[in-house]
């Protein structure tokens, strides 16, 4: 008995159509959708008054041009922050940004070594888990912050462990966390400038670094250990605060990013002049 044979024209776009199925099955660029448009200034308004924020602590705030801007999250509801060391190392004062000319005056503590720094305000948001259990190369994270001063995100994936050597006051190694970007907000291009200080997120939405350097030209971002972030908020005596993570995936990491930047959770920091 002989199995009929398919004409050999046929076999060609099954074959095609079955590569397309598979890299449709394993995507390995997620960008983010573009974000939603500023809301107008009465909406704003309105939105300002729900913040988790005191009202009463919240001060206007001017930031000139050339200031430096980055991004920070809440560890603790009752004011503590993580951002990047650079970002407030030099800050004559340094502010968390309530909206765009409005903030919280935050007090800079910053660790003796590594590049995570704490900010400490008169009140806080709601704190964002910090990842406890152990890293697998491989796996996805999601940085969520700032980048040039307007609400951004990057899909990167886990590399492995690496330094990273820092030029400035005090040349010195670090080690890092190396990522690979896999996708990022649409419309959003070129360097991440302000990114710095934000957190990266699991699928677990739990902070695993914070974001303190990258290398465009390689496609390369590079996030503080998890560690260096225990370390820096025990040198500073500040205490976390157990918060809660939401599942977070390539198909909804751009809406998960703004429902943090829309509850305080993660925002801007500038370091303003006295």
């Amino acid at each position: 008995m002989t199995t009929p044979r398919l004409p050999g024209w046929l076999l060609y776009p099954s074959s095609v159509l079955t590569l397309l199925g598979a890299a449709l099955g394993h995507r390995s660029h997620v960008d983010a959708p573009r974000p939603p448009p500023p809301l107008p200034t009465s909406e704003g308004a309105v939105l300002s008054q729900a913040s988790p924020i005191d009202p009463a602590v919240v001060v206007k705030v001017r930031p000139r041009r050339g200031d430096a801007a980055g991004t920070a999250f809440s560890v603790a509801d009752s004011g503590v922050w993580l951002t990047a060391r650079h970002v407030v190392e030099h800050c004559a004062r340094a502010a968390i940004m309530v909206n765009e000319t409005e903030g919280v005056e935050a007090k800079v503590r910053l660790a003796p070594r590594g590049e995570a720094a704490v900010l400490i305000t008169a009140d806080g948001a709601p704190p964002l888990p910090l990842a406890t259990g152990p890293l697998r190369r491989g796996e996805l994270g999601y940085e969520a912050g700032y980048p040039r001063g307007r609400p951004g995100e990057v899909a990167s994936r886990l590399l492995g462990r690496g330094m990273l050597y820092l030029r400035g006051r005090g040349h010195r190694d670090v080690p890092v966390l190396i990522w690979a970007e896999v996708g990022r907000t649409e419309g959003l291009r070129g360097a991440l400038r302000g990114m710095s200080g934000a957190p990266a997120l699991d699928g677990r939405g739990r902070v695993v670094g914070v974001a303190v350097a990258e290398s465009p030209r390689r496609g390369r971002l590079y996030t503080t250990t998890p560690e260096a972030m225990i370390s820096a908020l025990t040198a500073a005596r500040a205490h976390r605060m157990p918060g809660v993570g939401m599942p977070i995936t390539p198909d909804n990491y751009g809406l998960a990013a703004d429902d943090l930047r829309r509850s305080l959770r993660i925002a801007p920091v500038v370091c303003v002049a006295r």
